[in-house]
C-alpha cells in the first residue's frame, strides 16, 4: 500500500502549512485526480469528498504559523508531512512524497518524487486534500478578519495583502519570520522610538 503525501501553503505570509497523506483504494478509483494547482477550485472541492470517501486511509495535519516561525518553513513542512503519515489509520508499505526531500523520522520507507503531484495519483489526491483544507482555513480567517482579503489571496504576498497588513497590522496568524511581515513589524517598531 502506497501513501501519497503533499502540502499546501509554503509560500503565503499567513496561516498554517497543511499536509495530507492518502492511500488510495484500487477497487474504488477516482477520476480526475491531478495536481491541485492545475484544477479549478470547484473541481478540487468536488474531488475532496470523493477522496475522503473512497480512500483506504487519509490524514490531514499542519504546522502552525508559530511553528513555522520557530522551525523555518522547510522544517515545519517536514513536520506537517510526518504528522500526516503518523496519523494514517493504515500503515503504508511505502510513502511517496511530492518534492525533493523526505521528512526525517518516518518509520516506513519513503522517497521523494519531483513533480509527484502530477505523476502519482495518491500524491495528487493528497495535494487536493491539503489545498482544500488550507483554503477553508483561509476563508475562516477572512471571516474573522475581513479587512485583509484572505478569501481572495489566501495569504499570499499580494499587493492587496501587504497593504492590508500595513494598514491593519500583523495578526497572530501571520508568519513573523517571513521577510515582508518582518519588515512591517520592524518599521512599526521603529516608528515607536
Amino acid at each position: 500500500m502506497i501513501a501519497g503525501v503533499d502540502e499546501a501553503g509554503r509560500g503565503p505570509l499567513a496561516g498554517s502549512v497543511v499536509a495530507a497523506a492518502v492511500i488510495l483504494d484500487p477497487a474504488r478509483p477516482i477520476a480526475g485526480l491531478a495536481d491541485s494547482k492545475k484544477l479549478s477550485e470547484a473541481k478540487r472541492d468536488a474531488l475532496a469528498p470523493l477522496i475522503r470517501e473512497r480512500a483506504l486511509a487519509w490524514c490531514v495535519a499542519e504546522a502552525s504559523a508559530a511553528e513555522i516561525d520557530t522551525l523555518n518553513i522547510l522544517q515545519a513542512t517536514m513536520l506537517a508531512m510526518r504528522r500526516t503519515v503518523e496519523g494514517l489509520s493504515v500503515t503504508p508499505g511505502e510513502v511517496l512524497i511530492d518534492g525533493n526531500r523526505v521528512p526525517k523520522g518516518l518509520l516506513v520507507p519513503a522517497r521523494a518524487i519531483v513533480k509527484g503531484d502530477a505523476l502519482e495519483p495518491a500524491i495528487s489526491a493528497a495535494s487536493i486534500l491539503a489545498k482544500t483544507v488550507r483554503d477553508a482555513q483561509l476563508l475562516a480567517l477572512d471571516a474573522r478578519h475581513p479587512g485583509y482579503g484572505f478569501a481572495r489571496h489566501k495569504g499570499y504576498p499580494t499587493p492587496e495583502h501587504l497593504a492590508a497588513i500595513e494598514r491593519l497590522g500583523v495578526l497572530p496568524e501571520h508568519r513573523k519570520s517571513f521577510a515582508p511581515v518582518r519588515r512591517l513589524l520592524d518599521a512599526a517598531q521603529g516608528s515607536l522610538f
